[in-house]
């Protein structure tokens, strides 16, 4: 994905507007207020966007980018289970990942708001100077670990509904042991977990990098007013 030319030049810009008291306008017009608000109201907009799309019906199953597949061992051998006629519980397990992840996201929108509001100029600029995954690094450092302890709970009454689950659990937990997969495939939840926040994040970037093209189309005076001319 290409980068536009905001990317290498806004840590310098926003270090200009960041050294002015707030209040005072720069060369651009811009102050430091405005050039911390307008990617704060930018990240807002993309986290709004992102949890609306992943945490409704279909959110995760209906899309090829971010679809939860079987995870380890499991995908591997699938082809060979679907020829021993268990491919209804393979659909079933994998149906019933999708919408935990689809349940799960919707609680991401608190905490996520509560990052925006406490982005620093620091972060600003981390995220700027990160390029294509800036924002995906700056939420997965900021929330993963409380939103991982939200999101388990949920992803794991839904997966515990499916009676494939168990048995993968045992076998995957003996093959983790030995050595055989990664620990993260072995724990189904946790797994479950992991690719939704990573699908999260991700789009949440994406919907960023948008809005930096296309700042009219974010529908914001601020956000227009500080990328529009950058």
């Amino acid at each position: 994905m290409q980068r536009r030319s905001f990317v290498r030049i806004s840590p310098a810009l926003l270090a200009t507007w960041c050294a002015l008291p707030m209040g005072h306008a720069s060369a651009q017009g811009l102050s430091a207020g405005d050039a911390l608000g307008g990617i704060r109201a930018a990240l807002s907009s993309g986290a709004k966007t992102a949890v609306m799309q992943l945490g409704q019906t279909g959110g995760f199953s209906g899309n090829p980018k971010v679809r939860i597949g079987l995870p380890g061992v499991l995908g591997d051998v699938a082809p060979m289970l679907r020829s021993m006629g268990q491919g209804k519980r393979l659909d079933e397990l994998e149906a019933a990942m999708n919408q935990a992840a689809e349940q799960a996201v919707p609680l991401a929108a608190d905490l996520l708001g509560k990052a925006i509001q406490n982005l620093t100029v620091d972060d600003a600029q981390r995220i700027l100077r990160g390029g294509d995954t800036g924002v995906t690094d700056f939420f997965a450092s900021k929330t993963r670990q409380p939103l991982t302890t939200q999101f388990l709970p949920v992803v794991k009454r839904s997966t515990d509904q499916v009676q494939l689950a168990d048995k993968y659990q045992a076998v995957a937990g003996r093959a983790s042991r030995l050595g055989l997969m990664k620990q993260e495939d072995a724990d189904l939840p946790g797994y479950v977990t992991g690719r939704a926040l990573d699908a999260l994040y991700a789009l949440i970037g994406e919907e960023e990098r948008k809005i930096r093209q296309n700042p009219a189309a974010a529908g914001s005076a601020l956000i227009k007013k500080v990328f529009g001319g950058l």
